[in-house]
């Protein structure tokens, strides 16, 4: 978000949100689509105008005339105060946003950033991120592929309930409920 004279550098995916009361802006992250929207921006003249607008629809063609004229000068008007009010909402979010210098992508800081690389996250990965992330997948991957590991993973009070219930019924397969001397299903003796 670089400012060039009269031209201004920011995120390319970007909505307008103004209205002909006022100028808003949302500003998102090209990689994660996180949105910074910014304040909403009243613009004083467009009420003025609206005014006029109703005053020369209820009168007809007594204020016609000047509501054409206060039409044009709102939309030259509108459009200086719109492109004055995105230079502003650029100003507002320039911290959240950084140009990658790789992939030219505008990322968020806060996501998307690898501030000690300084690259995107996608040109350049937080490797303890993906070490962390991918070290505790693989525990839980081994936790439930081995049964034991797996009663210990559910906790000692869980292990002893399964332990009581024994698996299921050999004849139904219906699960054992703890205690049980008949399957509830079947009826076939445990």
């Amino acid at each position: 978000m670089v400012e060039m004279s009269d031209q201004t550098e920011f995120v390319g995916s970007y909505s307008d949100l103004s209205t002909d009361r006022g100028f808003q802006f949302e500003f998102n992250c090209d990689r994660c689509s996180h949105a910074y929207r910014t304040r909403y921006k009243p613009w004083t003249v467009g009420s003025v105008s609206s005014v006029l607008d109703a005053a020369g629809s209820l009168l007809g063609g007594m204020f016609g005339s000047a509501t054409d004229l206060g039409a044009r000068a709102r939309s030259a008007g509108w459009q200086k105060a719109h492109d004055d009010a995105l230079a502003e909402a650029v100003e507002e979010t320039r911290g959240s946003f950084i140009q990658c210098p790789r992939c030219n992508q505008w990322v968020c800081r806060k996501a998307c950033w690898n501030t000690p690389s300084g690259l995107c996250k996608e040109c350049a990965p937080d490797r303890r991120a993906q070490m962390s992330a991918a070290q505790a997948s693989r525990s839980v991957e081994e936790a439930w592929a081995h049964p034991k590991g797996a009663e210990e993973a559910r906790g000692p009070s869980e292990a002893r309930e399964g332990e009581a219930m024994g698996a299921a019924c050999p004849k139904c397969g219906t699960p054992r409920a703890a205690n049980a001397k008949f399957c509830p299903e079947c009826g076939t003796k445990f």
